[in-house]
């Protein structure tokens, strides 16, 4: 078994009769992940792989403002060179890809905005509970002006097909609640902030209670069934997009809280 992953400020872990929960826990930065938040993530799945007295993951964001913002954009001012691009990319897909094959079912409890990585994260559970107040999107053409990893726009065209996604990236936009549950984003949408707890709860025992093996088979011949774009196939796009003036211009526009000047260079 690995070594347990413990608790810290920005990420908090817990198990209690055999559910496990992540909390993001930056909400005066509306929950954005750092690399170290990312990489305990990752070594949580891990570990949940190897004990299987846990039967059910729930994942949530601290507050009612934010599930989870995506990467602190801090992250990328020491991006100087291409491969600080290829390296990250190669981070974020074997991260989510961690995530995703975690073996137990993985809920999601949204409240408020699940934006950029954020969404992407949510994007690898297997059932994602919102509130009234949820609203999901990647809006990067409008903010920084960089891309999603391979394996996120994969699984993106496989929940809402490559038309739906094209036009949430194209366009910019948070999708609100209503609309997020008709598209396949979210499976439930309840009112607030303390029935989604309940619910996601509720739901993580449920799950619990059924046949491990059956839902373990299922996840995996589900995601053997999406056809995953790999990092390498889509090394130019990521270096087209890492290298360019506008997510440079992006960034700084979104640090220095202005609105960005792209100009498609």
């Amino acid at each position: 078994m690995n070594a347990p992953v413990n608790s810290t400020e920005h990420l908090i872990y817990s198990v209690e009769d055999g559910i496990a929960r992540i909390t993001f826990n930056r909400p005066q930065a509306r929950n954005a992940l750092t690399f170290a938040m990312y990489e305990q993530m990752a070594a949580i799945c891990e570990n949940i792989n190897q004990d299987h007295s846990i039967k059910a993951l729930i994942m949530t964001g601290a507050g009612d403002k934010a599930f989870a913002s995506g990467t602190d954009i801090s992250q990328f001012r020491a991006f100087k060179t291409a491969q600080d691009a290829l390296d990250y990319e190669a981070r974020i897909d074997r991260v989510l890809g961690t995530l995703e094959q975690c073996r137990v079912p993985v809920i999601a409890a949204i409240a408020g905005a699940c934006t950029g990585g954020g969404a992407g994260i949510a994007a690898c559970c297997d059932i994602r509970i919102g509130t009234e107040a949820t609203r999901i999107g990647f809006p990067i053409a409008r903010t920084l002006g960089n891309c999603l990893s391979m394996s996120n726009i994969s699984r993106l065209v496989s929940l809402i097909g490559p038309a739906r996604t094209k036009d949430l990236i194209f366009k910019a936009r948070l999708v609100e609640a209503p609309e997020a549950l008709a598209l396949g984003l979210l499976n439930e949408v309840v009112p607030d902030m303390e029935t989604l707890q309940r619910r996601a709860t509720e739901t993580a025992k449920l799950v619990a209670g059924h046949a491990p093996i059956t839902l373990e088979v299922t996840k995996e011949a589900v995601r053997r069934i999406r056809r995953t774009l790999s990092r390498e196939e889509g090394e130019d796009l990521i270096l087209r997009a890492y290298m360019s003036e506008d997510f440079r211009e992006g960034m700084d526009a979104f640090l220095n809280k202005r609105a960005p000047n792209f100009k498609g260079k």
